[in-house]
């Protein structure tokens, strides 16, 4: 479980035919010919999400520590009970809570929804960043369906090493990618050793660089590291019974 960010701060190739839009990966490279418009059908789309390596359980707490240099904060990651209907689609709201010497510097309300291939969905966050000075900054949220934003794919039915995918998309706003780079990978972090995970690489079309991140199965996200050595791990969750 993870929010599905492409940054530090804390998200198949064989896409189903009905997702399927050509050139979306490369949309940016040839200056933005096509575009990326997902077909959304809230029929082929269930209320549960139980991806093995994106489940997302109600009542599931996880709480992710990341370390920038001396800069270390805290993500409590809650999958809540609500729901949020996009797009027609039903999300399940998942609420993160980022706490730097326990003052709350940022909260998110993320939706995802999963579909009948198996494919979790990202539709949008609601972002509010706390400053210092009490300012409220929203500027980071989004939405698909509106102002040309549209939902990603956060972890594939049958993730396998192939093409780039979607995470998000609002033109030059969100234009986060991610491929997967390996599976069966096992990963060491504070809550433990976690053998059968998902690599994959993460980044931003607007940005330089990338990030790794790791999913394992039954858990979510564990890890994800930056090149210049940031580091995100789970430390621990709790999964209702």
């Amino acid at each position: 479980m993870r929010a599905g960010a492409c940054d530090i701060r804390f998200r198949k190739w064989l896409i189903p035919l009905f997702v399927l839009v050509i050139g979306a990966a490369h949309d940016r490279a040839d200056g933005g010919s096509e575009r990326y418009r997902p077909l959304i059908d809230p029929a082929r789309f269930h209320a549960r999400v139980d991806n093995p390596y994106f489940p997302l359980v109600p009542g599931t707490v996880a709480r992710i520590v990341e370390r920038a240099g001396k800069r270390i904060s805290e993500s409590e990651v809650t999958v809540t009970a609500d729901t949020k209907v996009v797009m027609g689609v039903t999300c399940t709201v998942v609420h993160d809570v980022v706490t730097i010497k326990d003052r709350v510097t940022e909260e998110s309300f993320l939706c995802y929804a999963q579909d009948l291939d198996g494919n979790v969905w990202f539709f949008g966050e609601d972002v509010r960043e706390y400053h210092s000075d009490n300012r409220v900054e929203t500027s980071d949220s989004w939405e698909a369906g509106r102002h040309g934003a549209q939902p990603g794919i956060v972890m594939q039915g049958r993730p396998a090493p192939g093409e780039p995918y979607r995470l998000q998309y609002q033109r030059d706003e969100h234009e986060d990618m991610a491929q997967v780079e390996a599976v069966k990978d096992t990963v060491t972090v504070s809550a433990g050793r976690f053998r059968d995970c998902v690599r994959t690489r993460e980044w931003s079309m607007l940005e330089a660089g990338n990030v790794t991140v790791w999913y394992a199965r039954g858990v979510g996200f564990v890890k994800e590291v930056a090149p210049r050595g940031e580091v995100a791990e789970l430390v621990s969750i709790k999964k209702v019974p």
